[in-house]
């Protein structure tokens, strides 16, 4: 059985595959996309314009300082002093002379861009754009119209700050060993508390709560959002850093090495064929109906139809496997509501690096402790009649077979770096006094955590916000925020181009903005349940309270395919293209064209991102799994799996195979294409029967009671770790001292001295004391 193939696994007849079948989406998920590409999503189209203007910018300053020689003639020494006088000169007072500046250092970013982070000048803008925020904010936010003019200082120094970290974190084999150091160092500060004493992360946080609570609506909040995001992946690190952070710690924990590494398994999948939809069973149970009719004709000639039929009983068990294919498939259909889409040829790209697997499943199976005890308790209670709790040793009394499976199930059990966390955490919550001080290491992921704790559920909040607003499924509502300030012009577009062009900027626009947010959310969660798990369900559980899940569901419930197929781009207004090259006559055939890629690699992106969102909110959760079921996303997840991408649908898949037993047969019995791609694809739990739904799991949900007991748990971690100054008073140190307790000074209310003396009769003289009881 060919692992990561076709949907279940099952040989597919050549003959038979439709010429408008989607061929496998050639992608390579990362951290980003190419950095060219990265550069270019920061600037809108309707930005052009001013690539112009910085460079008249540049060139007027260069004169007034260098009037005799031309750029190119300058050396390395010379370069760097010319910048430094830029940097120097961005700190004056006049708004104009700083904004001025700050074009000629954006334009000269690229060209000499490790010098502009030199002598703690990233220090300058940051503080920049502290001044810039107040001084524009209340002008915005008295305006009936804002526009791409009222963001101008901001959208400058965003700009240089976005290049800055976006150049400076490339990484390069060839890379001098100063530059290194430059870089290292970089990322150092980056992390930390700059301005305010707080990391930037923390400061571009608090300006999109800002922009969300309508104080500034002026704000470019999809540069606010790029710059967040490639902070965030600069300072805590990415997917690949993330994986050798895991397996450093459970190194560190004593726990055993990770079966695989996830990283390379997903990159060396297959994507299955989709399964097919209401529409295409329709059409297949009618051919095969007329299938039949003809067999029940002419069944002495059924070879000369070259089709097998279905029904035949001494069928061998692959040709049986082999109609399953396609009467359940649709390889030979196009889907009904793409008929319309033409897909493009696939680019050829480099072969990606593939792990050869043996004949079986991609991913080594897990037990945790808790399924091993369930399975000795069931077992102890059906041969012996009693229980012994979490004793998992004890196999007295129990069959043979028995014992071999509990060898089997210890074999492959898994202990997470989360359940030690956990067991840690009771311990001090448990043992305050003899369990000693935590000892928490500051690295760049606790300082940010510390630095968003106090406003995390604003922040969280304000970015599903702009989410919901992005998103294409949303409609447009008067009381939604408006995050397209910094992509309308001035002045509204008067022709159809203008008209056209716009549109395909503003589309652009939203996309970007939805794989920045989709970005931040998953790095954030991932790094903050590494370093603690009470951090991420901290953070988890206010993104389920804000309606997380419903608002992702939202989000695939469209046409996925058109989606991601989405051609809002116009190659020859990207940047750096748009400013090296003459720029061609655009006309309307040329936008409606678009590009010629076979995929849109950001939306791909974001589609991966918000799944995996969603997987990480609802595992382990049953509360939150019955959200999925109640919410109807068996369908709308379905669907997601025509995007023939080997990651995307893995995380379709595992969102499918959590609510499975909750489907009910019925489903199950029209799905069998779907569960034989969860067998196929996803890891297996033993004792897990997740495709039967007879779970002890399986009980009424009460979401109100889970979310209760791990918000308790949740807050006495902060409690403990962060909030100093509300310890708990029974641990506090208590003064014995007579003399010392009654020498203490209290001062009493006004009110209570005047009626002191009629305190002391209700409160004292009229009570009878019981001298003997109170002696005892």
């Amino acid at each position: 059985m060919d692992v990561g193939g076709n949907g279940g696994g099952l040989p597919v007849n050549n003959k038979q595959r439709g010429l408008s079948e989607s061929p496998d989406l050639e992608f390579e998920y990362a951290d980003t996309d190419k950095w060219a590409a990265e550069l270019s999503e920061l600037y809108s189209y309707t930005e052009g314009p001013e690539f112009a203007l910085n460079r008249k910018c540049f060139e007027e300053e260069f004169r007034a300082h260098v009037s005799d020689k031309k750029w190119t003639e300058l050396d390395a020494d010379q370069h760097r002093a010319h910048a430094m006088r830029l940097l120097d000169s961005l700190e004056v007072i006049a708004r104009e002379k700083r904004l001025k500046v700050a074009r000629a250092i954006l334009y000269m970013a690229q060209v000499i861009i490790f010098d502009l982070k030199n002598n703690d000048k990233y220090k300058s803008y940051i503080f920049c754009l502290s001044f810039s925020n107040s001084a524009a904010c209340s002008s915005a936010v008295r305006k009936p119209a804002i526009s791409l003019a009222d963001s101008t200082d901001l959208r400058v120094l965003l700009n240089i700050m976005y290049l800055m970290v976006e150049t400076i974190q490339q990484e390069d084999p060839a890379d001098k060993p100063e530059w290194r150091i430059i870089r290292e160092t970089f990322r150092t500060e980056l992390g930390s508390p700059l301005f305010n004493n707080e990391p930037i992360s923390v400061m571009l946080f608090g300006m999109v709560t800002k922009f969300c609570s309508g104080h500034a609506p002026h704000f470019p909040m999809k540069k606010v959002l790029l710059l967040l995001w490639k902070s965030i992946l600069f300072t805590l690190g990415g997917f690949e850093q993330l994986q050798s952070i895991k397996v450093q710690k459970r190194e560190e924990l004593g726990l055993p090495p990770l079966p695989e590494d996830s990283i390379r398994v997903i990159r060396s999948m297959r994507a299955a064929s989709p399964p097919a939809s209401a529409s295409d069973l329709i059409e297949q149970q009618q051919k095969r109906a007329r299938r039949e009719h003809k067999a029940l004709i002419k069944q002495d000639n059924l070879d000369a139809f070259n089709e097998k039929d279905p029904y035949k009983a001494d069928d061998s068990r692959e040709d049986e496997d082999d109609n399953d294919d396609n009467d359940n498939s649709i390889e030979a259909e196009t889907f009904p509501l793409e008929r319309d889409e033409v897909m493009p040829p696939p680019i050829p790209h480099p072969p990606s690096e593939r792990v050869s697997f043996p004949k079986g499943l991609p991913w080594a199976p897990k037990v945790r402790e808790k399924d091993i005890e369930n399975f000795l308790e069931s077992s102890r209670s059906k041969f012996i009649g009693y229980t012994l709790g979490n004793d998992t040793d004890t196999v007295v009394g129990l069959p043979r077979p028995i014992h071999e499976s509990i060898k089997t199930l210890k074999q492959h059990k898994y202990v997470s770096i989360a359940e030690i966390q956990i067991i840690k955490e009771e311990e001090y919550q448990k043992t305050p006094l003899s369990g000693g001080e935590e000892e928490v290491i500051m690295c760049a992921t606790e300082l940010l955590y510390q630095g968003i704790l106090p406003s995390l559920p604003q922040y969280m909040i304000a970015l599903l916000k702009i989410l919901l607003a992005a998103a294409p499924t949303s409609k447009a509502k008067t009381d939604s925020i408006n995050i397209l300030a910094d992509v309308l012009p001035e002045e509204m577009p008067t022709t159809v181009l203008q008209s056209m062009k716009l549109g395909v900027d503003v589309n652009r626009h939203k996309e970007i903005i939805v794989k920045a947010i989709s970005a931040i959310l998953l790095l954030l969660l991932k790094h903050f349940k590494l370093n603690h798990i009470y951090q991420f369900e901290y953070m988890a559980q206010h993104l389920v309270f804000a309606n997380c899940i419903p608002l992702i569901l939202k989000f695939f419930n469209q046409n996925i395919m058109s989606y991601i197929t989405a051609k809002n781009s116009i190659s020859v207004l990207d940047f750096p293209y748009c400013v090296v090259h003459e720029l061609p006559e655009l006309t309307a055939e040329s936008l409606e064209a678009g590009d010629n890629n076979q995929f849109c690699w950001r939306n791909l992106f974001s589609c991966i991102n918000l799944l995996r969102i969603l997987n990480k909110l609802t595992k382990w959760k049953h509360s939150r799994t019955m959200m999925l079921v109640v919410f109807k996303s068996a369908p709308i997840l379905k669907r997601a799996l025509k995007v023939k991408q080997a990651m995307m649908q893995l995380y379709v898949l595992k969102l499918l195979k959590v609510q499975t037993k909750y489907l009910g047969r019925q489903w199950r019995k029209s799905n069998m294409k779907t569960m034989s791609a969860i067998y196929q694809k996803v890891r297996h739990r033993l004792n897990d029967d997740w495709a039967y739904g007879n779970d002890l799991d399986a009980r009424p949900w009460d979401f109100q009671a889970e979310e209760c007991a791990l918000r308790a748990n949740i807050e006495r971690f902060n409690s403990r770790r962060y909030d100093k100054s509300h310890s708990n008073p029974d641990f506090l140190p208590v003064d014995n001292c007579l003399q010392s307790v009654l020498g203490q000074r209290v001062d009493l209310p006004e009110d209570f001295q005047m009626n002191y003396d009629l305190w002391l009769e209700r409160e004292v003289f009229s009570k009878p004391i019981s001298w003997e009881e109170l002696l005892q």
